[in-house]
């Protein structure tokens, strides 16, 4: 009888691991860059190709959206952030495009006909500066607070309830709070 009860307390351990593992979502994958600066970059505007550089918005609350326009799920999502960058809303915080491995002419026309929701759209054409932020796929977006510390970080598409329950609250609070 003895000989029966390590294994199924082994079974019962293993049901557990997996009865948490089935509640989580697998489109959240942990990002260990939240908490720390966010990876410094400087790289050309997809209008202008005047330069930009994360230390351009040193002293604000800003959103940092890879994207590109052969993404479908970018699709999905960019309505969403159309809405909420004309909506007024409070917090207004600036949204920065990363527009990944695309190329210029695609995610031009692509901005013309969907609209433009970011105040300007950096150009990684060869991913490296997706890579410094650990970007596992289209869409990410990165919540980086006034002294350049990544808050967080929502991989996939951000839908009105995401954006509604998790990244306004903690914008509005990143604003109040000073950081």
């Amino acid at each position: 009888m003895k000989r029966y009860l390590i294994p199924a307390a082994l079974f019962v351990v293993l049901i557990g691991f997996l009865a948490v593992g089935l509640k989580r979502d697998p489109r959240d994958v942990p990002s260990p860059l939240v908490g720390k600066p966010a990876p410094a970059f400087t790289l050309p505007q997809l209008d202008t190709e005047k330069p930009f550089s994360t230390g351009d918005l040193r002293g604000q609350v800003w959103l940092l959206n890879v994207w590109a326009s052969w993404c479908v799920s970018c699709r999905d999502e960019h309505p969403v952030l159309v809405k909420f960058s004309r909506s007024g809303a409070t917090p207004a915080v600036p949204i920065v495009g990363l527009n990944y491995k695309d190329q210029i002419g695609d995610a031009k026309a692509w901005l013309t006909r969907f609209g433009n929701p970011y105040v300007l759209s950096a150009v990684d054409l060869d991913g490296r500066v997706g890579i410094d932020y650990g970007v596992y796929g289209v869409p990410e977006t990165y919540v980086i607070d006034k002294r350049g510390i990544i808050r967080m970080k929502h991989t996939g598409p951000i839908t009105e309830r995401s954006l509604a329950e998790r990244i306004v609250p903690l914008l509005a609070e990143l604003n109040k709070e000073g950081g």
